[in-house]
Order: C-alpha cells, then structure tokens, then sequence
C-alpha cells in the first residue's frame, strides 16, 4: 500500500465515524428522545400525582393505571382517553407511550419495577445539547478478538444507575482480545442487530475522561470461526451520562478491564461532576422527584 493509499484510508476511516457519530448523537437529541426526559417516576400502589404528567398514577399486580382528572387527556395507540385508564403488565424490558400535547409519555418495566418517564422536547438538556465529546478515530483501537460462546446462555445480575436496582441479561458467551500484549475478556450480551453483541465495560478512562458508570459497544455478528471486530472507536455512553433519569445497566464485574481504552466516547459536556448530582431516589419509593 503506498502513502496516498493509507492516508485516503484513513481519511474514509475517520469521515465514516464522524458520519456514525453524528447519527448517534441526533437519535439522543430527538425531540422524545433521552435528553428530553424531565423525571424518572415509580407509581406504588398508593395513587400519586407527578409534575410533569397529567392524571394520578398507581400499579399493582394488574399493571399501571391512571385516573385523568376534568380537562386532562392522554392518545394512547391513536386513540385518546380520558377518565381512568389501565395499561396492564408491562415486561420487563418492556414499555408502552402515551401522547400528552407535545409530550410522549412512557411507561415501561425496568428491574421488575414499573416506571414513568415523561419526556419534554423543550427541557434544556434536549435543547442546549451540542454534541459529545469523544477521542479522535484511530485505527489502532480497532482490535480482533475470538467469541467463544457458552454452552448455554448465562442468566447474569447487573446492577444499575440508579440505586437499589438489578438488570438480568442472558450472556451468550465471551470475547477474548489482546490490546498491549495483555489478553483480555468481556462477557458479551445479545446486540442490537441479528446475530450482533453487546458488550459493557469500564477502562482506566472510566471517571477520567469516560463516563465512569459504563461504556458500551456494538460488535456485529462473529464469523464462522468465531471471528469478531472490537471497534472500540465506537463505544459509546449509555443515557445515564447525561441524565439521571436512566436506568441504565452496569457492567459485569469481569469487564472492568485494567488498561485504558483511549476511544470513543468522552464524558458529555452537560454532566456535572458526581459529588454535585443529586441521590438517585430509591425504586418504588413513594416519591421521586425529577
């Protein structure tokens, strides 16, 4: 390869993550997208008012219920309602949402605990967002690793962003990689694309330049042979590093990994530093506020 074939390389390399990039960060900014979430509300039994959804909520064993006060509407499926209205059992992982003038409301199951999660297109973390920060693209950081799957795939407890909270992911199997001459391993997810992975980790990065909850990446589907492409110039924040009203999963314990993983995603520009974050409340506790 000559010098004008590696540098016209490398320029598609880093104009093709700046495309991804901008995708990534445009899905976040939709206008019902995360950074348009004004509160994370558990409903209990006890019938509760929140401030930035109409109607009073509650759940139970048959699900979610709201009773819409005189003047208050929801559209939910297309079709508005009005009065009491019950969304039943959501999965867990699951979620429905509901149409409140410019507001989509969702309602969702995370942890085994029903949640409210309004979201606001003017809330001024949707609007004052001008990107995030991230490593420049280098084609050093993309890395072949083995995927070696489990005999069976392995029920694994994660915890959350927000306290009290557990996640339960199937892992399918594991990936091994060398970076430095270290050989490493990340327990691997189900992705977001057929056949593809996820995997979460923390770096030497974590809490420096990265977020110091989680990183994720993307790992599209291995070959025959087990054969996967780690693109860590494509790992990504989770919601949680811009918002506390996420609940994202954390890693397993066996991929906080002891090298610094100098790519992809920084900590947003929004975030203030931990120790002036607000506690997040506690799941199902009888008030949490936005």
């Amino acid at each position: 390869m000559t010098v004008q074939d590696s540098s016209t390389a490398i320029d598609t390399f880093a104009a093709e993550w700046e495309e991804w990039h901008q995708r990534k960060d445009s899905a976040l900014a939709h206008e019902h997208g995360f950074l348009a979430v004004t509160g994370l509300h558990w409903p209990t039994t006890d019938p509760q008012r929140f401030p930035d959804v109409p109607g009073t909520w509650s759940t139970d064993d048959d699900g979610v219920t709201v009773v819409l006060g005189e003047g208050e509407e929801l559209v939910v499926d297309g079709t508005a309602v009005r009065g009491r209205h019950a969304f039943g059992v959501i999965p867990e992982r699951g979620g429905v949402n509901s149409v409140w003038g410019d507001a989509v409301i969702e309602i969702a199951k995370r942890g085994g605990h029903d949640l409210i999660r309004p979201r606001h297109p003017e809330h001024p973390l949707r609007t004052a967002f001008t990107g995030t920060p991230a490593y420049a693209p280098d084609p050093r950081w993309m890395v072949t690793g083995t995927y070696t799957p489990f005999p069976e795939p392995r029920p694994t407890t994660v915890g959350a962003a927000v306290e009290g909270l557990q996640h339960v992911y199937d892992a399918p199997g594991r990936i091994r990689f060398r970076i430095n001459g270290l050989t490493l391993g990340l327990t691997a997810f189900n992705g977001s694309t057929p056949g593809g992975l996820l995997v979460l980790f923390t770096d030497a990065t974590s809490g420096v330049t990265t977020h110091a909850a989680n990183r994720a990446l993307q790992v599209d589907a291995p070959g025959p042979d087990g054969t996967v492409v780690l693109d860590f110039n494509r790992a990504t924040n989770l919601p949680c590093a811009y918002t506390d009203f996420a609940t994202c999963p954390l890693p397993p314990a066996e991929n906080r990994l002891p090298v610094a993983i100098e790519a992809g995603e920084k900590i947003p520009h929004e975030r203030k530093p931990a120790g002036q974050r607000a506690p997040h409340p506690s799941p199902g506790s009888a008030r949490c506020r936005s």
